[in-house]
């Protein structure tokens, strides 16, 4: 350093007088050292944080005249050390994502649909595989593992394979499945996952809009096996039909997480991600329209988990029920409409529960709302039900004629059918129905 060879220099000349000149020279640099520093401590003070008011004082070397310093100077002690270079944001979040991706990807596999297709020239008909999806592994127990994925996926199966990270395809039979939410269990014998961690489900109450969100799936069959897009969470509630697969008929309203992570077909069943590697939702459906891009959505985890117990235990789920058949007024011909004051509604075709026959509603009635809501189509009353438990009461607002009343109904409940009657695996002695050994709590 500049300031050790100064001082070997000093000590080679010799004499009193010099080491006086020396003294009185050194003293009076110092003292000016001092004040110099002193000044320029009070000028910043006010500026600096009080952890840096409170540092001790600033240790300044100082040149002898005529020397040239070689290297940094010595900053005062209070003021801020340059930072290290940082990772860029961009970096830190890659390979986040790719951890992410490292931890869940094992548990994620291709369900194949296999349907009984006819030949058009023999007339006989033979398993063709009509679609193809996506699901993951959510629980083992000691003889089965148990993947959650799309009702559309599955539904009307004949034979459902699941598609190993390896290639291996192996038989799954359908545990339960469930129309109204779109979701659906499927069981593998524990021997194909024995070595495969079940994905980890994330509280999708606790999402924020803006944070990355990472999909996993099988777009395009099998060729495009475990593709990983990713994006940010672009809303946490959009409210979205569930549609028959077969006659594109609105079943549900449903509250789903919308993403800009590309999900495409074939995606169906897969897990969206957080950066942590866990599964904020169940990829579903996306919007295909001209002039629209990046809105696709998933099955919050939380109603995920709540449906796919439901489903291990019974192979059904249970959602409330009103007691009556019926379908909404605007698809039934006009003539067919009673006389009622309005052109919206759900129109009672029959009455079919003990409560909703004490409460006072009969066939033709026309329901237009509950609890304070409006009631325009069947699946809107659907969706305002199934807020509710069995065994709670409603309050309906009726149309019967151009009479408007009141009507509270105890609701019963309603078990989900199973829209796949696949059977079970060869390789699996267990029935496909039997609820497994524990679930998700």
């Amino acid at each position: 350093m500049w300031f050790e060879s100064e001082r070997k220099d000093n000590r080679r000349q010799s004499g009193a007088w010099k080491w006086l000149t020396v003294s009185a020279l050194s003293a009076a640099v110092g003292s000016a050292c001092t004040l110099a520093a002193q000044s320029v401590r009070g000028s910043v003070a006010g500026d600096k944080p009080a952890a840096w008011a409170a540092a001790p004082p600033a240790t300044v070397r100082v040149a002898a005249a005529g020397t040239r310093a070689e290297g940094d100077r010595m900053q005062p002690s209070w003021l801020p050390t340059p930072a290290a270079p940082s990772v860029p944001v961009a970096a830190q979040l890659a390979g986040g994502i790719v951890e992410a991706v490292k931890k869940v990807e094992p548990a994620v596999m291709g369900v194949v649909n296999y349907a009984q297709v006819a030949d058009f020239f023999t007339q006989e008909t033979k398993l063709e595989a009509t679609g193809v999806g996506t699901g993951v592994l959510f629980h083992k127990d000691g003889q089965n593992g148990y993947l959650v994925t799309n009702n559309h996926v599955v539904e009307g199966a004949a034979r459902v394979e699941v598609v190993m990270g390896t290639g291996k395809h192996v038989r799954a039979a359908v545990v339960g499945t469930d129309r109204y939410t779109d979701l659906a269990v499927l069981r593998v014998p524990l021997q194909a996952v024995r070595t495969i961690q079940p994905a980890e489900f994330a509280n999708s109450n606790a999402i924020q809009v803006g944070e990355p969100a990472i999909a996993i799936g099988t777009p395009l069959g099998l060729d495009f096996a475990d593709s990983v897009t990713a994006g940010i969470v672009s809303a946490k509630k959009r409210i979205m039909p569930v549609e028959e697969p077969q006659t594109q008929q609105v079943l549900d309203y449903q509250a789903v997480i919308q993403t800009d992570a590309a999900i495409n077909p074939g995606n169906s069943g897969g897990p969206l991600c957080n950066i942590r590697g866990q599964v904020i939702g169940i990829n579903s459906s996306k919007i295909v329209a001209p002039n629209f891009e990046g809105m696709g959505f998933a099955i919050p985890s939380n109603e995920v988990r709540n449906i796919a117990n439901q489903l291990m235990r019974t192979g059904h789920a249970l959602h409330p029920a009103l007691g009556i058949a019926g379908y909404s007024l605007a698809t039934l011909p006009e003539q067919w409409w009673p006389n009622v004051p309005v052109d919206y509604g759900v129109w009672v075709k029959s009455v079919t529960s003990a409560a909703a026959k004490q409460a006072g509603l009969e066939p033709q009635d026309v329901i237009v709302g509950i609890d304070g809501h409006d009631v325009k189509t069947m699946a809107d009353l659907r969706t305002y039900l199934f807020e509710k438990q069995p065994g709670q009461d409603v309050t309906l607002r009726v149309y019967r004629g151009s009479r408007l009343f009141t009507a509270r109904v105890k609701l019963g409940q309603m078990k989900s059918d199973n829209s796949v009657q696949a059977p079970a695996s060869d390789e699996s002695e267990s029935d496909p129905f039997a609820p497994p050994d524990g679930f998700w709590n």
